[in-house]
């Protein structure tokens, strides 16, 4: 997913699709939250696909930059402590907790770690 969309965006396209899961799901309402993507939607009934409508300033994208941490090879997790801040707090980190999908800040608020997903600035 997350490659599909840094291709997209380098290549200034307006949306992208996505084969569908829950995760993904989650993590585009994370970025639409963030305000790194216009929005996105489910289509289809037994083969789902999600279209995602990607943001720009002109011709410069909105994500500068996406970066995969927890790989499947070396899962990394990060207890509430250890989240780290991306860009110095201009960018997100999303992380796989026990209560779901959420942000870096949210998961420090809620003092939860867990499964560093990936890096979004």
């Amino acid at each position: 997913m997350l490659t599909r969309i840094r291709n997209a965006n380098r290549a200034l396209l307006p949306a992208v699709e996505i084969p569908y899961s829950q995760m993904k799901e989650s993590i585009a309402g994370i970025l639409k939250s963030e305000g790194y993507i216009a929005g996105f939607a489910v289509e289809g009934k037994t083969a789902k696909l999600m279209k995602l409508k990607l943001k720009y300033q002109g011709k410069k994208s909105i994500i500068e930059g996406l970066s995969r941490v927890s790989t499947p090879g070396l899962r990394r997790y990060v207890g509430a402590t250890e989240i780290p801040r991306v860009r110095g707090g201009l960018g997100v980190a999303v992380l796989s907790t026990s209560e779901g999908l959420m942000t870096g800040t949210q998961a420090r608020k809620k003092n939860i770690g867990g499964e560093l997903l990936c890096y979004v600035w």
